[in-house]
């Protein structure tokens, strides 16, 4: 599925610009970088409460399609410059990690 789609049905506030073309394969929650590092799989969305500026690192390393910051947590500035320049697709939802994980799940059943 498109990540435009996605960003769309989920109203999500996009922090960076994003290939709105690129294809989402599926989706990891995990507050726990260790965790999204051995487990998260290439073109996944990893949604976290997790604002600070590793998330970048994992989501390069991983080769993450986007990452969504969920609740009341932002990243902060420096989180959001590193992911421009490192071209990471970085959003902010109002939602819970429950509640966008729901919505994802119901929107990649649909592929």
């Amino acid at each position: 599925m498109k990540l435009s789609k996605i960003v769309a049905e989920l109203k999500l506030e996009s922090l960076t610009t994003f290939n709105s073309e690129a294809e989402v394969s599926g989706a990891y929650s995990s507050d726990l970088l260790s965790d999204v590092i051995a487990n998260a799989e290439e073109n996944e969305i990893w949604v976290t409460l997790q604002g600070h500026e590793n998330i970048v690192a994992v989501a390069i390393l991983k080769d993450l399609a986007a990452v969504i910051v969920t609740g009341d947590y932002m990243p902060n500035e420096t989180t959001i410059t590193k992911a421009q320049e490192k071209e990471v697709a970085l959003f902010s939802s109002k939602l819970t990690s429950y509640q966008v994980c729901g919505k994802l799940y119901q929107l990649l059943q649909q592929r």
